[in-house]
């Protein structure tokens, strides 16, 4: 029986921003290569790892409970605003976070947050 060759490429997808798939396609042109993924190759083969510090902050998976509600509502917005639940998520926890900066700051010096009704 044969086997799968095992330098077969697989294919692997990628979330790039619309300006670096741009510069990818000046790449491509510009070195007179035929595919993106002959630019990736080259890229990846060329860069020096060695020298690289990756300046995002460490990540960590959590698993949290949601309300279907939520669930769907999270689900309907990344649709309409074409991006993933995990950044809603993420702007949301931020959006928190600073106004319950604000708050505290805000009694620091003296001052009372209005309450709402």
């Amino acid at each position: 029986m044969a086997s799968k060759s095992s330098s077969t490429p697989a294919p692997l997808t990628f979330d790039l921003t619309l300006p670096l798939i741009g510069k990818i396609e000046t790449c491509r042109r510009a070195l007179g290569l035929g595919t993106t993924s002959e630019v990736v190759r080259l890229a990846i083969s060329r860069f020096n790892y060695d020298r690289y510090v990756s300046d995002q902050a460490p990540h960590r998976q959590i698993s949290v409970r949601l309300s279907n509600d939520l669930r769907l509502m999270l689900k309907r917005q990344s649709r309409l605003k074409n991006t993933s639940i995990g950044e809603l998520l993420r702007v949301a926890i931020e959006g928190l976070a600073n106004s319950a900066d604000r708050g505290k700051n805000g009694k620091k010096n003296g001052a009372k947050g209005k309450r709402r009704k």
